[in-house]
């Protein structure tokens, strides 16, 4: 009982220090107070309310989002209470899914959760589950950003072109962006399929909430990846032996992840997470279409092709976007993450 009234009182006096802040570029008392309401130390309930204020600001403004993860931060660097930290990361999560141009060039977090340590010494699973949470997050911030710049890039080098070409049609991407694309999808997919509780007694509504985010992005970038490979296959037999054979590894890749998104469910359902039960239909890889894939690079036919592919022709098809960084389209924010 003292626990939670010293809690409810953090929460008040941050309220109050926030009503006398003077205005800036940075500081909006109005956005600073929605976000204390949204990350409170109540365990037992989420301000929903407050959470959607905050989002319906960014939607009519970008400017409101260097206020917001200002407010953010603060919050999250100070905080020693897994509850807040918890909150903070889901009230982000839902940000990342509010379509404006700002919150892809947020990069990486200004704010570090990686060491979270709760004051309380008996939070040691709820400290895990920050922490995994947050490198989440952290990754795809990101990847966002580095999308922004490579989109800008194109329009660059598009604009460029422009003046010395009648194209007016954008170019398709190349077979090496969409797989370092599918990569780095299946990258931020492996770093998802750890986030879980480590006890079934963590399961409170905080917990459970933050599962049904985490879910719903699961499956959002596992659906594009399957979405993803269809379109690299029905590519293959005009692509470079070594695109081939990377498109290979994504392919086994996704078999070993379908198998652990499986079992990833099946956990969240013993756990009771509710959107697990309203997952789609999982997509295996089997053996047969890697078998099949394999086949098709090392046939006599492919071979051929590859040999007769010049030098120059096959530099041109692996050119620099090897190392890009490309990873989710801007669709991709909208992950119904909010909350």
């Amino acid at each position: 009982m003292w626990k939670k009234a010293s809690e409810a009182f953090k929460d008040f006096s941050s309220l109050c220090v926030v009503n006398l802040a003077p205005r800036s570029s940075l500081r909006n008392p109005d956005i600073e107070a929605a976000v204390i309401k949204a990350t409170s130390h109540n365990d037992s309930h989420i301000d929903y309310h407050s959470a959607q204020r905050i989002f319906a600001w960014i939607r009519v403004s970008s400017h409101y989002v260097r206020p917001v993860m200002s407010a953010l931060s603060t919050r999250m660097e100070k905080t020693r209470s897994w509850t807040v930290a918890l909150k903070g990361l889901m009230l982000l999560h839902g940000v990342f899914s509010c379509k404006v141009p700002a919150v892809q060039r947020i990069g990486r977090l200004p704010f570090d959760l990686s060491k979270f340590r709760d004051r309380n010494p008996n939070c040691s699973h709820q400290e895990a589950f920050i922490r995994a949470y947050y490198k989440f997050l952290d990754k795809k911030s990101s990847f966002l950003f580095n999308h922004s710049q490579e989109r800008k890039n194109q329009e660059r080098t598009r604009t460029r072109r422009g003046k010395h070409s009648k194209e007016t049609k954008p170019r398709q991407s190349s077979m090496m962006q969409d797989l370092v694309w599918l990569e780095n999808l299946q990258e931020l997919l492996d770093i998802l399929l750890k986030i879980r509780p480590q006890k079934e007694k963590m399961m409170n509504v905080l917990i459970s909430e933050a599962m049904n985010c985490i879910i719903i992005e699961i499956f959002d970038i596992y659906i594009r990846i399957c979405n993803g490979i269809a379109g690299v296959l029905v590519r293959i037999y005009s692509a470079a032996k070594s695109e081939a054979e990377r498109a290979l590894l994504v392919l086994r890749t996704a078999a070993v992840q379908g198998e652990e998104l499986s079992r990833y469910v099946q956990f969240c359902n013993d756990c009771g997470v509710l959107k697990a039960s309203e997952c789609p239909k999982i997509v295996h890889i089997r053996d047969e279409d890697i078998r099949a894939l394999e086949q098709v690079i090392n046939s006599d036919a492919f071979q051929k092709k590859t040999e007769q592919l010049s030098p120059k022709e096959e530099e041109k098809q692996n050119d620099s976007t090897s190392d890009s960084e490309t990873t989710i389209t801007e669709d991709s924010e909208d992950s119904n993450q909010e909350q």
